[in-house]
């Protein structure tokens, strides 16, 4: 899953393709295209930037930076499936208007943030990820507090697959959510036990991609931080991860190939 961000403000600035005020359409176009050539399986688009102490954009200028993006993907992009990584009910049902049900939506707040997101996504029958925070980008830091990290987000996904099952959605990711709401070594117990998630019988997607638990310990930016990543994208593959959410698609698919044995 390759990330795209018609953002001014997500952490990794070489992911934000929105000049000023307006999508920077050209590079924008450039950027999904140079993806599917890389090898990506899904794209993953973003209006809101959710790094810790971000602030979220109103309603309506999270859909004006989305919807020319999305006209975009529909019209340039082939074979390979859009996310919308978004917590907001309107914005999902608008962006199904322009591309249809294939989306699939990538919710960081489990449907927590907007009540009707999950009657919503289990009425249009669409593919939905639910990843676990904390809080708000805001608040979320400061609530790392677990008994046993991975054991509580297990039993949050427990909890969440029968809120699933009464809104009827059959399609259903688990993304436990790493950085949101998790401290350094918190994020590294989990990625070592990504195994138990695998309990569920659902896709696994982890998104660590230049995530600061990988650079700071290391005195880097998110810019170095390319190599190390790698290393930390082979260890959740081993984990049982499914999905990759990634901002360099071609190194990405480089180390799931090695990892597959598939090199040829």
């Amino acid at each position: 899953m390759g990330i795209l961000n018609v953002t001014p403000d997500s952490y990794y600035a070489p992911s934000r393709y929105h000049s000023g005020f307006n999508l920077d359409t050209g590079k924008f176009r450039d950027a999904a295209l140079q993806m599917v050539e890389d090898g990506v399986d899904i794209i993953d688009l973003g209006g809101c930037s959710t790094r810790p102490g971000s602030e979220t954009p109103v309603p309506g200028e999270e859909w004006r930076r989305l919807e020319p993006a999305l006209k975009v993907l529909r019209d340039e992009v082939t074979d390979v499936q859009i996310s919308i990584d978004t917590f907001r009910a309107f914005v999902v049902e608008r962006a199904v208007d322009i591309l249809g049900k294939e989306l699939i939506v990538n919710d960081i707040s489990a449907g927590e943030d907007d009540p009707q997101m999950l009657d919503l996504v289990g009425r249009l029958g669409l593919t939905y990820i639910a990843m676990h925070k904390r809080g708000t980008p805001q608040t979320m830091q400061s609530m790392c507090q677990y008994d046993d990290v991975t054991e509580d987000v297990v039993k949050y996904f427990e909890e969440f697959g029968e809120k699933a099952a009464r809104a009827g959605i059959t399609d259903w990711w688990v993304d436990p959510g790493f950085g949101f709401a998790k401290d350094a070594s918190q994020n590294y117990k989990m990625l070592k036990e990504l195994p138990k998630f695998q309990k569920f019988g659902r896709t696994v997607l982890v998104g660590i991609s230049r995530k600061s638990f990988i650079y700071r310990p290391l005195g880097i930016t998110p810019e170095e931080a390319l190599l190390q990543t790698q290393a930390m994208h082979a260890l959740a593959i081993q984990g049982g991860a499914d999905i990759l959410r990634v901002h360099d698609v071609a190194a990405a698919a480089r180390t799931v190939r090695l990892l597959s044995g598939t090199t040829d």
